[in-house]
């Protein structure tokens, strides 16, 4: 039985996978997992970040790179037919990015999502599995966030990747396999590098300047390594299909204060000169995600750290993986947008 009570049947075996957004910065890390775990693999994506993400897994034969558009209801057709499962990535994928154009969050993030939703369920597709976020939850007075409690959505990226998952919900059954996902705050490298997310700027901002501003400072954040969100979405396709259908968790692992984040670069980067600055903010969002659900009910324990992330960023960045790192756009997604506004209408934007 399924959360919501329906009952659903085995599936067969998983053998291609469409990963919506692959080209962003999970999906550059998850599609060549996908592909080592033997999966043929769709991507449909715009790849406003560059389209040699993938390293030497970009010409495996088992890998179809569609440039396309998820609002257009042909592209989507053409990048599900024959998958047996979807790994829906692609949004319009932080606050100030999808404020920047709200109507084009909404057709991106929502209308798309609902298109792709329906389409997945006309050409047979067995296992649908949304990337939602942690941020549904707004902010909890609660010291545990879990997935019993109410969603309060702040914004307006939140309040459509809630009302996704509602809509991705009521579509499951015992023939489509929904899950829904609310991953922490991603951190690590990524070939797609993004260098907006808060472990990550403080990193590179220690690695460049020899200085961290914090705003506020006392906020706690939920984290997750990129290496062990995308075993997750691995593991998404290996697990029994009436053990996951409909329902959601929490994907998360260390619950940090920003200030305690600092400090632990600071430490991991082994630099004493490294300068904390503290600055007050107007944003002091605080929660605390527990992910003890999907440990208990799926077995799945992240096993990589925040400090690792810190620490892989270190040696992309002194290996000169991470070229620029203060000018080029493409590491910033509010950068990016704004550079492509105005372009952007007839056409989607993945994170």
């Amino acid at each position: 039985m399924t959360d919501s009570g329906k009952k659903v049947s085995r599936e067969g075996s998983i053998k291609t996978v469409l990963v919506t957004g692959g080209g962003g910065y999970v999906g550059a890390v998850l599609v060549p997992k996908l592909l080592a775990a033997g999966y043929r693999v769709r991507v449909l994506d715009w790849f406003i970040y560059g389209e040699d993400v993938f390293g030497k897994y970009g010409k495996d034969p088992k890998l179809t790179i569609l440039r396309g558009d998820l609002r257009d209801r042909k592209s989507v057709e053409k990048a599900l037919k024959g998958a047996d499962a979807v790994i829906h990535l692609a949004c319009i994928s932080n606050d100030p990015s999808f404020e920047l154009d709200p109507a084009l969050g909404r057709t991106v993030n929502y209308d798309a999502t609902a298109l792709l939703t329906d389409l997945s369920c006309d050409e047979g597709v067995t296992r649908f599995v949304f990337a939602s976020s942690s941020s549904v939850y707004g902010v909890k007075t609660e010291s545990d966030v879990t997935e019993d409690l109410p969603l309060k959505p702040l914004t307006d990226y939140s309040k459509y990747k809630a009302l996704s998952e509602e809509y991705i919900l009521k579509k499951g059954s015992r023939d489509f396999t929904v899950l829904i996902l609310r991953p922490a705050t991603v951190c690590g490298y990524s070939p797609r590098m993004r260098l907006d997310l808060t472990v990550n700027i403080l990193t590179i901002n220690a690695l460049i300047n020899n200085r961290i501003t914090v705003f506020g400072g006392s906020q706690l954040r939920p984290n997750i390594h990129i290496g062990d969100m995308t075993d997750l979405y691995v593991k998404t396709m290996e697990f029994p299909g009436e053990k996951i259908a409909g329902k959601i968790y929490n994907a998360g692992y260390e619950n940090m204060k920003v200030l305690d984040i600092a400090r632990m670069v600071k430490k991991v980067l082994g630099k004493r000169d490294i300068e904390i600055s503290v600055k007050p903010t107007d944003d002091l969002r605080s929660y605390h995600i527990n992910s003890d659900k999907i440990r208990r009910e799926l077995g799945f324990a992240p096993r990589h750290t925040i400090r690792e992330a810190i620490s892989d960023i270190k040696s992309a960045y002194e290996s000169g993986k991470l070229p620029d790192p203060t000018t080029d756009i493409r590491y910033v997604n509010i950068k990016t947008m704004k550079a492509l506004s105005g372009k952007l209408a007839g056409k989607s934007g993945y994170a």
